[in-house]
């Protein structure tokens, strides 16, 4: 292939109306051009897409479960597929990165939508020892429910990538693309990129390792620490807290201000009204309770009950895309279609190979239900109907706040499925112990299945807007999804063995813990407290009818304050960095490059915090050095270093000529 035909097939940067709504009588021409077939699916871009899921599977599992947050992995992987093509001296390597970022991908919704539901069977297993974990239970629920998430959504691919073309924003899905296009401008730019990426991996990934390796300062700022905060803490239930992590500063820097805000003003009016009100003027049984206690036993249900809530509204603002997109598919379906021959990037796998391919699913979910959870086939039955139709109804929830705010809503969606389908299953005799697991593992299929839905949104729009063929996306999407649901599976049973989900010293798993909060009283035969989630859904329909994203309050609501406050920070950052300069052109080249120092924080923190998880493994223990006010100061000193390194660095961005 020659110079000219090179640059015939692939352009140097994105169309002007990439972002725009376009005019009635305008087209959105791609990166790489639609008539000419492209270099995609290649041996090496499918060995290095399935291990970049295997890695990310990994470190987002760690992380996920350590602090709540599962991170994105389609930035990183993108730079990393860019700066390996281009350090490779590989030719016209666009096509085949996009594919390596769309089978990377399939690690971070794998990782969320196993690690908020299946852990809870680890921590029910404490108090109820009879409970069974196995491995296979957990890996076919997560491949199960991956691949429910990519049928069901391709049907929808077109509506949302084509159809509302410069509607939604897809933020993520804008960044993973300037990431990707940026491959192709000069080697001296690439090398700059991959170079502020490593240093800032490397920078992360210490950071992380030394503090929960050898403690050398405090992991989380604490006001209780002090004197004056243990008397707070003793007579007004208030109490400050700051996680210091690397990955978490740079999580909250991707999220930005705005919703990071909200996510920490629910986070506030749990800690600092709600619990300092139940134990101040509570029940002498609240008074006798620490504000951590009054969190996880009362408070957070609130917020359980409000993101609920969110998911039904979701649904409701959805029902005519689900419309739309169900007759468009059943015309497809049909035959009845326009006559005109789709392009190349404009395929997408054959409807009635969908159908076909849905089907064999289905099957193999309800074989999955009946012979390795509940083991009685009519009850099965009714767990294979809850999962198909919630699964579907809530795939344009997922796709809809991934394309918007380029957030998942899966966890309250899932905590309405647990609710849903738990009391169900109690009609139907299916209680105790082996109701715990039914429901659990079924909530692990719905989860995965809407995670998978909400990030297939984003990969393909990457494709659409660089001109990718969606049959190869969604074609390879399968193999990654397997190997990420097999590392998954691993990483979570060695976790629990190192640290445990339950404990002082235990990964937090805040959603698996809330979903375990919910479905123990329901299967158990103890006291729902209904009380609290219907005070959570009336709030979050206020929040709504106020225009306030209320899912992301919610969601504030029941994950510590310790681990919302560094999203805040990470967020006030972002928003300096982007305004700290008259020059707009200056800002975005300073947000750009926070981006990518945010992402490396993210990515060598959470791999980093792999390391710590095999080194503690292996039997190393630590002893805190010094006392807890020496470690407090030192994690103090330690945050703002870090902080002020982030904006440095950010701030040394410089315009293109």
């Amino acid at each position: 292939m020659n110079e000219l035909e090179e640059n015939l097939n692939t352009s140097t940067g994105l169309p002007e109306n990439a972002f725009r709504e376009l005019a009635a009588d305008e087209n959105y021409n791609p990166v790489m051009h639609p008539a000419h077939d492209q270099k995609e699916v290649t041996v090496y871009s499918v060995f290095t897409g399935l291990v970049m899921a295997i890695v990310f599977s990994a470190a987002a599992a760690y992380l996920g479960l350590k602090v709540g947050q599962v991170f994105e992995a389609a930035i990183p992987i993108a730079i990393i597929a860019v700066g390996l093509s281009n350090a490779l001296g590989k030719k016209n390597a666009l096509g085949q990165n996009v594919i390596i970022q769309s089978i990377g991908a399939c690690s971070g919704v794998i990782v969320a939508g196993a690690i908020f539901t299946l852990p809870a069977l680890f921590i029910l297993q404490a108090t109820y020892p009879d409970i069974a974990v196995e491995f296979y239970q957990i890996f076919l629920s997560s491949l199960l429910g991956g691949i429910l998430g990519i049928l069901f959504f391709i049907p929808f691919r077109k509506y949302f990538v084509k159809d509302m073309h410069g509607k939604y924003p897809f933020p993520e899905a804008t960044a993973t693309t300037q990431v990707l296009i940026s491959g192709q401008g000069s080697g001296e730019e690439n090398s700059g990129q991959a170079k502020t990426l490593i240093i800032a991996s490397l920078i992360g990934g210490v950071y992380d390792y030394i503090v929960a390796t050898f403690g050398w300062w405090a992991e989380t700022i604490e006001s209780t620490a002090a004197t004056w905060g243990q008397v707070m803490a003793e007579k007004a239930k208030l109490v400050l807290s700051c996680n210091t992590g690397a990955a978490l500063l740079g999580l909250g820097y991707i999220v930005g201000l705005k919703y990071a805000f909200v996510i920490f003003a629910g986070s506030i009016f749990v800690w600092w009204i709600i619990i300092p009100l139940m134990g101040t003027y509570g029940s002498p049984e609240f008074a006798a309770m620490d504000p951590d206690a009054l969190f996880k036993n009362y408070a957070r249900l609130i917020g359980i009950g409000g993101i609920a809530m969110a998911g039904v509204i979701g649904i409701i603002k959805s029902w005519p895309i689900i419309a739309q997109a169900v007759g468009l598919a059943g015309r497809e379906l049909k035959g009845k279609t326009s006559g005109i021959k789709e392009q190349r990037w404009q395929m997408d796998i054959s409807m009635k190979h969908i159908v076909f391919f849905i089907v064999l699913a289905l099957i193999a979910v309800m074989l999955f239900f009946w012979f390795g959870v509940i083991h009685t086939f009519w009850q099965a039955a009714v767990a294979w109907g809850v999962v198909t139709i919630i699964a579907f109804l809530f795939t344009t929830v997922a796709a809809n706040a991934i394309a918007i705010v380029g957030s998942n809503p899966v966890s309250g969606m899932t905590l309405m499925t647990l609710i849903i389908a738990s009391a169900i299953f109690v009609a139907i005799g299916l209680s105790g112990t082996s109701g715990i697991v039914a429901s659990m593992v079924i909530g692990g299929v719905v989860c995965t299945a809407l995670s998978m839905a909400g990030g297939f949104v984003t990969d393909l729009k990457i494709g659409y807007w660089l001109g990718s063929t969606p049959k190869k996306q969604e074609s390879w999407k399968f193999l990654g999804t397997l190997v990420s649901a097999a590392t998954v599976g691993g990483v979570i049973m060695v976790l629990n063995q190192v640290y445990g989900f339950t404990g002082d010293d235990a990964l937090v798993a805040p959603q698996a813990n809330a979903m375990a909060k919910v479905i123990e009283p329901l299967m158990m035969g103890g006291d729902t407290p209904w009380i609290l989630y219907m005070i959570g859904a009336i709030l979050a329909c206020i929040l709504n009818w106020l225009g306030v994203p209320a899912l992301a309050f919610c969601l504030g609501m029941f994950i510590p304050l310790s681990l919302n406050s560094p999203m805040l920070v990470g967020g006030a950052i972002a928003y300096f960095v982007s305004n700290s300069s008259k020059d707009p052109k200056l800002n975005d080249a300073r947000r750009d490059r926070g981006t990518l120092i945010a992402s490396g924080l993210i990515a060598g923190g959470a791999l980093f915090g792999v390391f710590a998880a095999i080194t503690r493994f292996c039997g190393f223990e630590y002893e805190t050095p010094g006392s807890l006010e020496v470690t407090q100061i030192l994690g103090c000193a330690a945050y703002v270093l870090l902080i002020a390194y982030f904006i440095w660095d950010s701030n040394r961005a410089k315009v293109k000529a």
